[in-house]
């Protein structure tokens, strides 16, 4: 997930990835694009950025049940990018 350190909205994506982590095995990492040139060009006000495979899924906000199915059957983790 691409983030900004303070973000209502990332604060909220992250809470309903960590949720589904509970449930589901997946790899998960949080990306500051803060100070970053260019990650605050990339991704600038689109913040939080959910990828998933390397797929972008999520923008702004993340669906759990979306996310579930972005996910896949949990015999078949996918790695969340955050």
């Amino acid at each position: 997930m691409y983030s900004r350190k303070r973000c209502g909205l990332c604060d909220e994506a992250r809470t309903v990835i960590l949720a589904q982590l509970r449930e589901t095995e997946f790899d998960f990492e949080e990306i500051f694009i803060d100070g970053d040139h260019e990650l605050e060009r990339a991704y600038g006000l689109r913040v939080p950025v959910v990828l998933v495979d390397g797929a972008e899924e999520f923008e702004t906000q993340v669906e759990p049940e979306l996310l579930r199915q972005a996910l896949g059957p949990p015999s078949q983790p996918g790695s969340l990018r955050i």
